[in-house]
């Protein structure tokens, strides 16, 4: 999953697979559930959601492509890029739908900079990992962080998660440590220090437990907060933080290098606009489970771009990581229409 390439996904979508316990525990006052991200609108065209979120997934991946050819480029400095050119495409889309004035109002912002601050951490790690491992790689071992929402999601949401889903679970994070077990030197009985590879690993598995902690922030940001709020002001936040590393190893880019930082941040931005914009022509459980082309496209890219061979392991293990996710996206999806009928069986109060 590009979680934490793309935001950690700051545009919300990724809040909007939540499960129907996670809903029973939200207690707003009506002032506020009047805030809500966006007015209700039929999702009655899944092909051009379907058709939103592949291309969206191909942009983020470009974006992660132009990141990873920029070399010599220290995280703190990606993160920055980033998160400061995709400014451009979202405001612009916003004034475009005549939204960004109300998207500026927020009565939370100590919420959006407490999320920012925890995006920015999953971000640096993930570009890090980046920078040490094939892309192929990169993109399956991000695969954990639907897994770790769960997780999250049970210990900090109190949701209800059953056998099914801690089984998919199980299941996995077994496939990611497939992956992982190669890069860490078990294998080669290596004692010293660990290679670049291996600690590019450790940062990829790191930044998808930051990133799903994030996305356990952003459910709780839009239940009261417009999608287009949360995607803006993780965008600022994340510029300012990013400027602090600026002692720390910024460099002068050449001016190749400075058209692929930028390149990647207005794809950024229009990412996170057309990932937006698919769940709200389609339903999650139509529209999630194409998030994993990702890691054909990844394959594609890193073989004919950067000459990387993906291994059997990261094979094994990113089916199985695969098949976890989407055996979890297909059991939330029966959970909210059981859910459903259970409040269509409920008879209304009299009164």
């Amino acid at each position: 999953m590009l979680s934490g390439l793309a935001e950690s996904r700051g545009d919300g979508s990724a809040a909007q697979r939540v499960s129907p316990s996670c809903r029973r525990n939200t207690s707003l006052s009506p002032s506020k559930q009047k805030r809500a991200p966006y007015a209700p609108m039929p999702r009655s065209n899944p092909m051009a959601g379907i058709g939103l979120k592949v291309v969206s997934v191909t942009v983020f991946l470009s974006m992660a492509s132009l990141l990873k050819a920029s070399e010599g480029i220290p995280p703190g400095q990606l993160v920055f890029f980033r998160s400061f050119f995709a400014i451009l495409p979202i405001v612009v889309f916003l004034v475009a739908r005549g939204e960004f004035i109300a998207g500026l109002k927020t009565e939370r912002v100590l919420g959006h900079v407490g999320r920012g601050l925890v995006g920015v951490c999953g971000m640096g790690l993930a570009f890090f990992a980046l920078t040490r491992l094939p892309l192929p790689e990169m993109v399956a071992i991000q695969y954990a962080m639907p897994l770790l929402i769960v997780v999250f999601g049970a210990l900090i949401l109190k949701e209800d998660v059953r056998l099914y889903r801690w089984s998919a679970v199980v299941v996995g994070m077994i496939g990611v440590g497939i992956i992982l077990w190669p890069r860490l030197g078990v294998f080669s009985g290596s004692s010293g220090p660990m290679n670049a590879l291996a600690v590019g690993a450790l940062a990829a598995l790191l930044s998808s437990v930051v990133g799903a902690f994030a996305t356990i922030l952003v459910r709780n940001l839009v239940q009261t907060e417009r999608s287009a709020t949360v995607v803006l002001y993780f965008s600022i936040t994340c510029s300012v933080v990013a400027l602090v590393t600026l002692p720390f190893g910024w460099v002068w880019p050449t001016p190749a290098q400075a058209a692929m930082l930028v390149g990647a941040g207005i794809a950024g931005g229009i990412g996170q606009i057309l990932l937006t914009e698919s769940y709200r022509h389609a339903d999650v459980s139509v529209v999630a489970p194409f998030e994993y082309t990702s890691l054909l496209l990844s394959i594609v890219i890193g073989y004919f771009v950067f000459a990387d061979v993906p291994t059997l392991e990261m094979l094994i293990g990113a089916v199985i990581v695969v098949g976890a996710g989407i055996f979890i996206i297909y059991r939330e999806h029966r959970l909210g229409i059981e859910t459903r009928k259970a409040r269509e069986a409920t008879p209304s109060p009299p009164g």
